[in-house]
């Protein structure tokens, strides 16, 4: 099990960090550096699966690669790069109570901005529910969302990367 998490953990390890540097530069640039850094995590969580999966069968596992060891290997990655994520920004935004409440600021602005097309297209009740979960939010749900939009991708991105790179003994 362990030739598995090695190349796992690196890479995991590397995509969470970039996640988190990516989520601070961004934080520097913008108001609400959420949208960019998901959209970031979308760039940087196939890249370090394939490299992860890549790297796995490459030099750890003679150039074969079944399909369950690519999901093994990705699976670890994507997980432990949401992880890093959410528990980064967690720490940047518990530290930065003006960044949260940056962040909270602008998501509101949009809410109120778009208040007629929220309620024609999902109705009053739904707009009154997304605006008391606005007004509830903490600095754990922005984390928490940041890490989740690693992990689901990442199990797509690790299903096709381990299929195209499958290669089984003869």
């Amino acid at each position: 099990m362990t030739k598995y998490l090695k190349t796992a953990f690196q890479f995991g390890i590397l995509g969470g960090i970039l996640s988190l540097a990516s989520f601070i530069v961004l934080s520097f640039l913008y108001p609400d550096p959420t949208n960019l850094n998901l959209i970031f995590g979308y760039i940087i969580t196939p890249i370090a699966l394939f490299l992860g999966i890549k790297f796995f069968k490459d030099y750890t596992n003679s150039g074969y690669l079944s399909f369950a060891e690519g999901m093994t290997v990705g699976f670890v990655t994507y997980v432990l790069m949401g992880i890093l994520a959410s528990l980064g920004i967690w720490v940047v935004l518990f530290f930065s109570p003006e960044l949260f409440s940056s962040i909270q600021q602008t998501k509101w602005a949009v809410l109120e901005e778009n208040k007629d097309i929220i309620i024609s297209q999902v109705g009053q009740e739904s707009f009154e529910l997304t605006r008391s979960n606005l007004k509830g939010m903490t600095k754990w749900d922005v984390a928490f969302n940041d890490g989740i939009w690693k992990i689901i991708p990442g199990m797509f991105f690790s299903i096709i990367i381990s299929i195209i790179l499958r290669k089984n003994p003869n």
